[in-house]
């Protein structure tokens, strides 16, 4: 990997991560703090994202996967929720998180991978 392709992928991620940020907080005004929809959509979109580029755009998937996509998702901030709803007496929605992340999340990686090969 060249410098200025790491510099590049570097610099993905910490768009990546202020985006992931937006989303959250603007996700979070709209539908309320008392499940983290935000995350949600970020993980499912990242997962749709990430499927599209593998297939479609194969030579910047380091870029936009790796770099800006992995930046965007977060798995830690995921299972941190699922923690706190489970600790805060939520236990359906900290199911629903842990399992429903999961399944969804396979479900947009697969349609974003149909979508590419499409593409």
């Amino acid at each position: 990997m060249s410098p200025l392709l790491f510099l590049g992928a570097a610099l993905a991620g910490g768009v990546g991560a202020a985006l992931r940020y937006l989303a959250d907080l603007g996700v979070g005004r709209v539908a309320g703090r008392r499940y983290p929809w935000g995350i949600l959509l970020v993980n499912l979109s990242g997962s749709f994202a990430l499927g599209i580029v593998t297939t479609a755009l194969p030579e910047q998937a380091l870029l936009l996967g790796a770099g800006l996509l992995g930046g965007y998702t977060t798995f830690s901030t995921a299972m941190l929720d699922t923690v706190a709803l489970w600790r805060d007496g939520e236990r359906p929605a900290s199911v629903f998180n842990a399992v429903g992340m999961l399944v969804l999340g396979l479900l947009a990686a697969g349609a974003g991978l149909a979508l590419g090969a499409l593409l």
